[in-house]
């Protein structure tokens, strides 16, 4: 999902009694879901009692989870518990898991708090379901949408508590099947705190030493509140409470404007709340490619009960008291000047989001956190204070802070997984894509037309933009649903594509054909022979590839005759 300082998620949160605590930074973030099928349909063991295969025999085997200890001794043991052990079951732990055990790998997964972790419990997954809501809020409440269709729906309303019961059931019925899933397939789930004691060593819970040929950390992050901002749970909130949707202020201010800030002021105002986003950049919505985000902010900001400061920083909050309303100081972000004072209902803090590293006994290994990040290399081996590879330790998902993604965390624990089966195997990021899921939706992959230029300048080519509008697209017409803007940005000598960025309906499910071409390597001129089914929406980067111009020679697809 970056550099938001003041913008980025902040959907997920720590027991208070946890040891782990973020560090006192502000580390922006994009959140956002990467579940395996598993989690939403996970299949029973018996689908696998008649396999063959080295995992699928583990699988049918229920391991006790009476481990034998290891001994106490510095060196690694002659003989492991487990193949492979990871620390946390967030969707980058299990995605990683889930892969282990397709490779015959004994695995165990280690979780303190719950299955699942940010995305199933505090963010990609409840939020989902609260923005479900308020898509549905908008089709009813807009009329002239409604009338233009030849609809008549008389006034839209909503239950507070069924609006909420909906997001927290999703959220449990996801957690219960993720946990099922792993069970099926042979992952031992062991509960408490995981620390790492040595080489391939680990402890989990009070006193439990289990011992892995193979260890990769993948405890993720938690939101971060920075200093001034007093988090009462109830009206200066974090998502985490958000998600709870314990009540719908009248007006809420949102610290912060990028991806989670503006879902959330989609939720709001579409349930009846007046939203006033504070921003310490100079633009909301920054991170978006700049021309994406000046049409967003025409469309999902400036037509809504929403307003904005901009540049400026809120020094210190203060929850509703004594018949008092939540007070939001503003001070000048670059002169640290008092700028202003609001008096809201209720505040939500989306400033970024902290590693959650601390407690891993990565001093037992002689590693050092950059910023509470566990630095790595590009195949996620996790390096040491002399910036030496720390010998059969990985690190994965948004503790290494490669990409702050749910799913580039299960990525790269496949990819790590890859690796520890004997294939070599590196990740392009730059292939990983995003999405922020407002009405309409904005997705993006790759590079935007900034870094796109600066990259251009530093490596000396030149770049080329081209645009397609959902305007022009009949699906998009049909409902109703013109406004949107498709945009590539691509090299013109080769055809290499380095970023596709929309913004229109369902833009999150379109970028997938483009996040594809760039992980396999595909070059314009051949992408644009695909066959797109008519009308679809995916006709737009249809028209977008064909639009392109490049230089080098376009080579057509020989076809076969496949019948008379």
């Amino acid at each position: 999902m970056h550099s938001l300082s003041s913008s980025s998620a902040s959907l997920s949160s720590v027991p208070s009694h946890h040891p782990r605590h973020p560090p006192s930074v502000p580390l922006p973030t994009l959140r956002f879901c990467g579940l395996r099928p598993e989690a939403l349909f996970p299949r029973p063991l018996s689908l696998y009692s008649s396999c063959s295969s080295p995992a699928r025999r583990s699988a049918r085997r229920l391991r006790s989870t009476v481990l034998v200890s290891a001994s106490a001794g510095n060196g690694p043991p002659s003989k492991f518990d487990y193949d492979l052990v990871i620390i946390g079951a967030g969707v980058g732990g299990h995605g990683a898991a889930l892969h282990a055990v397709e490779k015959g790998l004994k695995t165990a997964i280690i979780e303190g708090d719950v299955v699942g972790g940010t995305c199933v419990n505090r963010g990609c997954v409840p939020s989902k379901a609260l923005l479900a809501v308020s898509g549905r809020m908008r089709e009813l409440q807009s009329d002239h949408h409604l009338k233009s269709l030849g609809l008549q729906v008389a006034a839209a309303g909503y239950d507070r508590q069924g609006v909420a019961d909906h997001a927290n059931n999703l959220a449990s019925k996801i957690r219960s099947n993720l946990t099922n899933s792993m069970k099926a397939l042979g992952v031992d789930i062991l509960t408490g705190v995981g620390t790492i004691l040595g080489p391939q060593k680990v402890k989990y819970g009070k006193d439990n030493i289990i011992t892995a040929k193979n260890i990769i950390i993948a405890t993720g992050s938690v939101p971060f509140v920075p200093k001034g901002i007093e988090v009462d749970g109830k009206t200066v909130i974090t998502s985490d409470h958000a998600l709870k949707l314990e009540f719908v202020p009248d007006w809420i201010a949102i610290v912060g404007s990028g991806y989670i800030g503006l879902e959330f002021s989609d939720v709001y105002t579409a349930l009846g709340s007046e939203v006033t986003f504070v921003e310490a950049l100079d633009q909301l919505m920054p991170g978006f490619d700049p021309e994406i985000g000046k049409l967003a902010q025409r469309v999902l900001i400036n037509p809504r009960n929403i307003d904005y400061h901009t540049g400026v920083f809120a020094s210190k909050i203060t929850p509703a008291r004594d018949g008092k309303p939540v007070m939001i100081e503003l001070i000048d972000a670059k002169t640290k000047e008092p700028k202003d004072t609001l008096e809201v209902d209720a505040a939500l803090i989306a400033t970024g989001r902290a590693p959650f590293t601390n407690g891993l006994g990565l001093e037992n290994i002689n590693v050092v956190t950059q910023r509470g990040f566990v630095p790595v290399d590009e195949r996620m081996r996790v390096i040491d204070a002399d910036g030496k590879l720390v010998p059969h330790v990985y690190c994965i998902g948004d503790a290494n802070g490669k990409m702050m993604l749910a799913h580039a965390a299960s990525a790269q624990g496949i990819s790590v997984v890859e690796q520890v089966t004997g294939k070599d195997h590196i990740l392009n990021h730059l292939s990983i894509p995003a999405a922020c899921f407002t009405h309409p939706e904005i997705s993006m992959v790759g590079l935007t037309e900034p870094q796109a230029k600066e990259k251009a300048d530093k490596d000396g080519f030149t770049i080329s933009v081209a645009k397609t509008s959902f305007k022009a697209n009949t699906k998009a017409l049909a409902e109703n649903e013109g406004e949107g803007l498709a945009k590539m940005i691509y090299r013109p000598d080769n055809g290499e594509i380095l970023g596709v960025h929309i913004f229109g309906l369902h833009a999150a499910d379109l970028i997938h054909e483009a996040s594809n071409a760039i992980a396999l390597g595909t070059k314009i001129q051949d992408i644009k022979f695909a066959v797109h089914a008519h009308p679809t929406l995916s006709e737009v980067l249809d028209e977008l590839f064909k639009s392109a111009k490049v230089n080098s020679p376009v080579s057509s697809p020989v076809s076969e005759p496949v019948g008379v």
